[in-house]
């Protein structure tokens, strides 16, 4: 029964990573916006869902829009540092990460917050949606935004979408299959992953001679050979070192026998009762993974203690799905899309609205399967091809007042994996929210609104610019950034193939981003610089005394570092500056001298 009704000029439904940026960009931007989520915490992958160690838009010239706000207020807020962990440049605390979502939203008036609800119906006028209702409230609004983790409004709505595999014989994908085979059908999306949270408690022992942490006992089914060999090739400590966050926890995000479920998969959209069933398995199915591990490696291992605000507290509010519905879109993003171009080291752009950059990584438990390679190495180590998302693949292809703006975007099953990751879908979320602000200033559907007007808006606000296109050497604050950024708008087919625009090189504002007077002494380092292969390179230290003869591997984020290292000479002494992360063996170089 509706008691209650809300009216809004923007609806997002869903508090996931794409939801929150979409209602955050639309209340700046002025429009009087509810966000309705089923958790208490708001951020979803980056959250809720414990991925916090992101994937992507790593580079400092892609640290833009809510993206690189987020990473900011990281790095003030993360006690210790974002250097924890191998997989990730930026791995920290999921409910730091949710204290920051939650003061966006608080310090914004015109956006009401409601959590603990889920839609039940999608209301419809003709072709144009115009409101949800929920247990005992209703919202009706201008523009409604779909921001749910497995695009529920999209099958509420009856508004088409996809699920599953297409054949190459659909979009002509290099890598798609030829006929639907045994995997398409064992695996119809990507597994998610429920993460567990472990925590260190260290090697102390108590008078009985048993270690401090609790047992972590088995759930149903429990099968031991299912995660052995988890480690193997790595060794345990590289192993709990991938997720590493700080104050001894580890994220168990692990794709190796480890704790991917996908058994049974499409129950997610098939009932409430069948997707619980299903997330009822998988957190067991980590649960188990947990248990493995802490029978492996001792009792100094167990689950952590107050991450997550429910019980018990180790595990993420939510699984992380990889893979949601997908809209069919006025465009769809197809594998094409996301390859770098002929010779070139990124993709071609259209109507971009967002940049992502990961290589194109799928999940399917005790399968490999082979893709079109995107990974380069920059900065001395892999990335990935710079793609961009276009507006068109927001907009459903025949209903007006709605937008998506999560991993539901109209995307091809095989391009979702480079598409899914936290940065592209902040990035999603955060044009869409400008969009359906926009729409009510113009008081028109998505699908007329100006796509230049939209890109204008995202390249100049005034909270948090976003890039949207992908320029390896163009940092944010370059005083060129917005003068490239409208060049290759105005001239798509001027594009550099490279990446890199003309820019003048990195003395103009190699010290502008980074002064050398943030660099504490202890951060600076001496020693000699080889050249082990095409952007691979090492440090032997040679001061501090401390750190004689360790070697290091040197990365950068950093465009007029890449360029710096990339000419250094092999076996010359170096001066550099920067983060030593123990936890990958690397040195995030910020700035370089020589000798």
């Amino acid at each position: 029964m509706v008691n209650q009704i809300y009216t809004a000029d923007v609806l997002v439904v869903g508090g996931g990573t794409g939801g929150t940026a979409a209602a955050i960009q639309a209340a700046r931007r002025g429009a009087k916006t509810i966000l309705v989520s089923e958790f208490s915490w708001l951020g979803g992958m980056l959250t809720s869902a414990g991925v916090s160690a992101p994937d992507g838009n790593e580079l400092e010239a892609f640290q833009t829009g809510l993206w690189g706000a987020f990473l900011q207020e990281l790095r003030q807020r993360q006690p210790g540092g974002l250097d924890n962990s191998w997989v990730s440049f930026f791995s920290y605390n999921p409910r730091i990460g949710a204290e920051i979502f939650a003061d966006w939203v608080q310090e914004l008036p015109n956006l009401h917050w409601i959590s603990g609800e889920v839609p039940i119906e999608v209301f419809r006028q003709g072709d144009c949606i115009t409101g949800v209702r929920f247990a005992d409230f209703a919202v009706t609004a201008k523009i409604i935004l779909d921001g749910t983790e497995l695009g529920d409004l999209l099958a509420l709505g009856e508004i088409p979408y996809r699920w599953g595999w297409e054949l190459q014989s659909e979009w002509g994908e290099p890598s798609a299959p030829v006929g639907f085979n045994s995997l398409t059908e064992r695996y119809p999306v990507q597994a998610p992953t429920y993460v567990v949270i472990m925590q260190d408690f260290g090697e102390a022992m108590s008078t009985t001679g048993v270690a401090t942490a609790p047992e972590i006992p088995p759930a149903p089914n429990y099968n031991p050979s299912q995660f052995t060999g988890a480690w193997d090739g790595y060794g345990a400590e590289t192993f709990l070192n991938y997720g590493r966050l700080p104050n001894g926890l580890f994220m168990m995000n692990w794709p190796i026998c480890g704790n991917d479920y996908g058994e049974g998969v499409e129950r997610l959209i098939e009932s409430d009762v069948s997707r619980g069933e299903f997330i009822q398995e998988s957190r067991s199915h980590s649960q188990n993974f947990a248990h493995f591990i802490q029978n492996q490696l001792g009792r100094r291992y167990g689950l952590a203690e107050k991450v997550f605000p429910h019980t018990p507290t180790a595990f993420a509010l939510h699984p992380y799905y990889r893979e949601s519905r997908r809209l069919v879109g006025l465009t769809t993003v197809r594998e094409q899309d996301i390859l770098p171009i002929a010779g070139g080291k990124v993709a071609s752009i259209y109507e971009a609205i967002a940049v992502g950059n990961y290589a194109n990584d799928h999940h399917y438990p005790g399968i490999e399967f082979p893709l079109q390679p995107k990974s380069i190495r920059w900065g001395g180590r892999w990335t990935g091809t710079p793609f961009t998302i276009p507006y068109s693949s927001l907009i459903p292809a025949t209903t007006d007042g709605f937008l998506v703006c999560e991993k539901n975007l109209s995307v091809s099953h095989i391009a979702n994996g480079a598409t899914r990751l936290q940065p592209v879908v902040m990035g999603i979320g955060q044009a869409a929210g400008m969009a359906a602000a926009m729409c009510v200033e113009l008081n028109c559907q998505p699908r007329d609104l100006p796509v230049r007007a939209l890109q204008m808006a995202l390249l100049e606000d005034n909270r948090s610019k976003a890039a949207i296109i992908p320029l390896f050497n163009l940092p944010p604050n370059h005083s060129d950034w917005l003068h490239w950024q409208l060049y290759y708008l105005n001239n798509p087919e001027a594009y550099p193939a490279s990446g890199d625009c003309p820019c003048p090189s990195s003395s103009e504002y190699s010290d502008s981003t980074f002064g050398k007077g943030l660099i504490r002494e202890s951060n600076c380092f001496q020693g000699i610089f080889y050249r082990l292969d095409q952007q691979e390179y090492r440090l032997t230290v040679t001061a501090p005394a401390a750190y004689q003869g360790q070697n290091w591997q040197l990365v950068t984020l950093r465009s007029h570092i890449d360029e710096q290292l990339r000419a250094y000479p092999h076996e010359q002494l170096i001066t550099l500056c920067g983060h030593q992360n123990h936890f990958a063996n690397w040195l995030l170089v910020e700035h370089l001298n020589g000798g």
